[in-house]
């Protein structure tokens, strides 16, 4: 097994607690490198690793074969485009792009280079998610009629990262927690036909959408996506209704509290919710009413680094494909586009 030598480009939150840990924890990946132009906070956790005062030394390091772009979400672009001409393998973090056309020039570059790229949609291997789509796959609420998730928070206050308050490109909720929101919905039901939007902004002062309601509209049935600053007391944020029955779950998975927390995140028992945290299934079996606790499965984002392993080395899919990041971003435009126009908007992959 050759470890793949990975740099990162950055190390604020989504570094320090979302990949830094997986790849120094994974005998898959070495932590080789860090992009922090004027600190060196990687260098004091991991002692070994080399910092980087710009990303064309970075780029320029013969030894790097996996770059993470994980700087802020307008700059993606630019970096990612850089990375492929140095041809480096690479993760955008989500949201993969501002725009669909940024992402179908980048997806066409890496085909040109031949490069793996890939986007960290990690939400993925969420428990929640993960035992949301055993019950959807499951077949137990029988049809689906109307799914809701909401991604809410009780945050007033402006955020102290200056980059995420200025009205430029792939900035706001939308992008931020709508693209989690957005790659789940797409997973567990593929593209809608149309999408409604409401987007606003009610913290004092925003000058950035940090609410949401989209509606996606599919030809059997409906799925509600939601988002808000000020929700204090937070309703269960997955719930699935089918012409059966019913499936409540609260958000729950617990890998980024631990990983703030500085947990390792091999350790035993990485990943797993608290029982008071199971869903509650309420449906029909074999004609009879039951109503019943479901235990979740576990959660686990190394799955991600671990697939990422396999598509560099040994030619398989990636875990998240830049194709799937695209379709993200054109639900987000179509709904940028509804907010405007107060419209339905048609929505179609090419």
């Amino acid at each position: 097994m050759q470890p793949i030598t990975t740099a990162l480009c950055s190390f604020g939150m989504s570094g320090l607690v979302f990949h830094a840990p997986f790849i120094a924890a994974n005998p898959k990946f070495n932590l080789y490198g860090v992009l922090e132009r004027t600190k060196n906070l990687a260098q004091e956790k991991y002692p070994l690793v080399k910092t980087f005062r710009s990303l064309e030394d970075l780029l320029s390091d013969d030894a790097i074969e996996l770059v993470v772009v994980n700087t802020p979400n307008i700059t993606h672009y630019e970096f990612a485009k850089k990375t492929i001409l140095a041809g480096k393998n690479l993760i955008v973090e989500k949201p993969f792009t501002a725009t669909v056309a940024e992402a179908e020039e980048l997806i066409a570059l890496a085909k040109q280079k031949k490069v793996t790229i890939a986007v960290y949609h990690n939400r993925r291997y969420d428990s929640d998610f993960l035992s949301l789509k055993e019950v959807l796959d499951s077949g137990v609420l029988g049809t689906i009629v109307e799914a809701e998730f909401h991604y809410d928070r009780y945050k007033p206050e402006l955020s102290e990262k200056v980059h995420k308050e200025v009205p430029t490109g792939a900035v706001g909720s939308l992008y931020d927690l709508g693209s989690h929101l957005i790659d789940q919905a797409l997973q567990l039901f593929g593209t809608p036909n149309a999408v409604f939007a409401d987007v606003a902004a009610f913290r004092p002062n925003s000058q950035v959408g940090d609410y949401f309601d989209l509606k996606l509209f599919y030809p059997t049935h409906r799925v509600i996506l939601k988002s808000s600053y000020f929700v204090r007391e937070p309703l269960p944020e997955n719930i699935l209704h089918g012409r059966k029955g019913s499936f409540i779950k609260t958000k729950a998975d617990v890998q980024e509290q631990d990983l703030q927390a500085g947990k390792i995140p091999n350790a035993t028992h990485w990943g797993i919710e608290p029982d008071a945290d199971k869903g509650i299934l309420h449906t029909e079996k074999n004609g009879i009413v039951i109503k019943e606790k479901i235990t979740s499965l576990k959660g686990d984002y190394m799955l991600y680094y671990d697939a990422i392993y396999d598509a560099i080395r040994t030619d398989k899919p990636v875990p998240v494909s830049a194709e799937e990041g695209m379709e993200v971003i054109r639900v987000i435009e179509a709904a940028l586009q509804s907010n405007l126009e107060k419209r339905v908007v048609p929505l179609s992959s090419n």
